[in-house]
């Protein structure tokens, strides 16, 4: 077997009250909720674990569509799991914005279409790393599609229809960016070969969701000096404005400590409190990952009333129980 076969076998053996294997390469729920509430379906390369598989469950995804590492699981292996989604309440499809995971999503939705299936789609795009102007087309995927996986779930367990689903989401993406820093180097899991490395004592601000670069190259400096050059970078693309409420996520990208990630949040938390913003929503944990990458995402949005209400709801996955306060 391969490594993406046999990592998704163990998954779902592991917490098989909860998901199971449902094709090659398709999760979905172990008990599927009705089919009068709206499914949501994502996709996505592996390497990323416990993104995006351990999402799926109840009060978040139904489905996720997976590829291998790194890579976009194919137009026809996605079409496959919407035709097993299929539902009068239609199908909401999250796309991170990465090219194969959008070119595998577009032509599952055209095959879809004329199959009579109702899919809409979604894109993340919460990078910030092309620059504070850059366009969304030009922004890629990161951890912020976790969060918007809770709230769509939580949504869709109420029963809102998918057009009412498609305004939440997008309305969460607008208000959340996210950026990533990174150090030492990752691998690849087949071979050992080195997909991305850094020279000793130096960081990258902005490395992508597979190790590649982005914002550039800068000396190492301190956890306290590293969260608060992103925090103001995450402020200056969002402008919170002083009373807003905010989620605030740290998440470790494969290699670094929980108590390392635990002192990134301190400062990042102190520093919006001292903008006089509130951390009414927070989370350290590594939800999405680059192999054994050192380093971490740090994750801010904007909430509205409705996102918070949903995003404290209990949700029922592998890896994501329970959230807020």
């Amino acid at each position: 077997m391969e490594v993406t076969q046999e990592c998704l076998e163990g998954l779902t053996l592991a917490y098989s009250s909860q998901i199971k294997l449902a094709g090659e390469n398709i999760v979905v729920r172990a008990n599927p909720k009705s089919e009068d509430k709206v499914a949501i379906v994502t996709l996505g390369g592996s390497g990323h674990e416990p993104a995006l598989s351990g999402f799926v469950g109840e009060g978040m995804l139904d489905c996720s569509v997976v590829g291998d590492v790194f890579a976009a699981p194919g137009a026809q292996r996605l079409f496959q799991a919407l035709q097993l989604m299929k539902r009068e309440a239609g199908i909401l499809l999250v796309v991170l914005n990465h090219a194969g995971d959008v070119m595998s999503a577009n032509m599952a939705c055209q095959l879809a279409e004329r199959a009579g299936i109702k899919v809409k789609k979604l894109l993340t795009y919460d990078d910030i790393s092309a620059g504070l102007d850059a366009p969304d087309e030009d922004r890629r995927g990161l951890a912020g599609c976790v969060p918007l996986y809770k709230i769509l779930g939580a949504a869709s367990e109420e029963g809102k229809s998918l057009d009412e689903l498609l305004e939440i989401g997008e309305r969460f993406t607008k208000k959340v960016a996210t950026l990533a820093v990174a150090m030492g180097k990752c691998t690849h899991p087949q071979n050992n070969a080195t997909i991305s490395e850094l020279p000793e004592g130096i960081m990258e601000v902005g490395m992508g969701q597979h190790g590649e670069g982005g914002g550039g190259q800068a000396p190492l400096v301190s956890a306290d000096e590293t969260a608060a050059l992103m925090v103001d970078l995450l402020c200056r693309k969002l402008q919170p404005k002083a009373g807003d409420k905010l989620m605030l996520i740290i998440n470790g990208v494969g290699a670094s400590t929980l108590m390392e990630l635990s002192i990134v949040f301190r400062k990042a938390y102190k520093e919006l409190e001292a903008r006089g913003m509130q951390v009414a929503e927070s989370r350290i944990q590594e939800i999405l990952t680059v192999q054994e990458q050192s380093g971490f995402q740090m994750l801010l949005a904007i909430l509205d009333e409705d996102h918070i209400g949903y995003f404290k709801k209990t949700a029922n996955t592998p890896y994501w129980t329970t959230v807020g306060k």
